[in-house]
């Protein structure tokens, strides 16, 4: 598969111990890769590392990035400040010393009830350092779900493209064969527009208001614009069929199918091929838009 969308979603949950994380990844159309995070307070230092694997994954996308953790467990968000408990024993024993009463009266359940003593641990600061690796495995997983989603959008995007591709193959063929642009077609076109002007001025000179229809008339052919729009299509196919980001040169191509587009209208004489350009131009307007939604 040669195309991939920059549309998708995906989730990875994982869990050490006492803690839980879930990752969610969004991805919309955009012209470059831009990432946006939701981190909870603390995990900052992640950030340099997601950006290094996003941009190892994909080129283009606006990219949200959210992580939740939650921790099953109170009480392992919670730790004794050991120094500050060991320096309160030691005062009590002093105190009990000095007045005579016994160090083992002190109540172990009121020193740790003690400001300072029983304290919350920065339980994101901690998540960091003990489950960075399987974090970011889960973040991998995570990545891996959204270029599989993307992927697959893709393919359903090929498809599309390679449908519009043919519909202008068609339209250029019938506009390249249509009869108004026969010799005999373009020679008759021409008597008559030049008997139409003699009737209407007879002392303009003939020989050179043939010459200045001739003139007209070579100007008026689109045989260029048809040869560069079969070389469009022809390049086109080849980016679909490639390996590796093609949306923003599928985006390039389809300004060139409408300047080529654009041209052949203007240049028509006859009606049927100014509708076979109209018809074109839609097309490219539609292929336009699934180019955009193209890493």
């Amino acid at each position: 598969m040669a195309l991939s969308s920059m549309t998708g979603f995906a989730r990875a949950t994982g869990m050490e111990g006492v803690l839980s994380w879930t990752w969610e990844v969004r991805s919309v159309n955009g012209k470059g890769l831009d990432a946006r995070l939701r981190l909870p307070q603390g995990m900052e230092a992640l950030e340099p590392e997601i950006r290094k694997a996003l941009a190892a994954r994909f080129r283009r996308g606006n990219m949200q990035i959210s992580l939740q953790l939650e921790i099953t467990d109170a009480r392992s968000a919670m730790r004794v400040n050991k120094e500050l408990l060991e320096w309160l024993v030691e005062e009590a024993r002093k105190t009990s010393a000095r007045l005579g009463t016994l160090a083992a009266n002190v109540d172990p359940a009121r020193l740790l009830s003690m400001r300072g003593v029983l304290e919350a641990e920065d339980s994101t600061a901690r998540a960091i350092e003990e489950h960075h690796e399987a974090m970011m495995a889960s973040f991998g997983e995570a990545l891996s779900a959204l270029a599989e989603m993307r992927s697959r959008e893709g393919q359903r995007l090929e498809k599309v493209i390679i449908a519009q591709l043919d519909e202008i193959a068609a339209l250029v063929e019938q506009a390249r064969n249509d009869p108004a642009r026969a010799p005999e077609a373009i020679r008759e076109r021409l008597r008559e527009q030049v008997a139409r002007i003699m009737e209407a001025e007879p002392e303009l000179d003939e020989q050179r208001l043939h010459q200045e229809a001739m003139l007209l008339a070579a100007r008026a052919d689109i045989a260029e614009e048809l040869d560069r729009l079969d070389a469009h299509v022809e390049a086109a196919r080849e980016l679909v069929d490639s390996s590796g980001p093609a949306g923003r040169r599928l985006e390039f191509l389809a300004q060139e199918f409408n300047r080529e587009a654009n041209t052949l209208c203007s240049k028509s004489n006859a009606a049927s091929i100014t509708r076979a350009g109209l018809e074109m131009k839609a097309v490219i307007d539609r292929l336009k838009e699934q180019a955009a939604n193209i890493e």
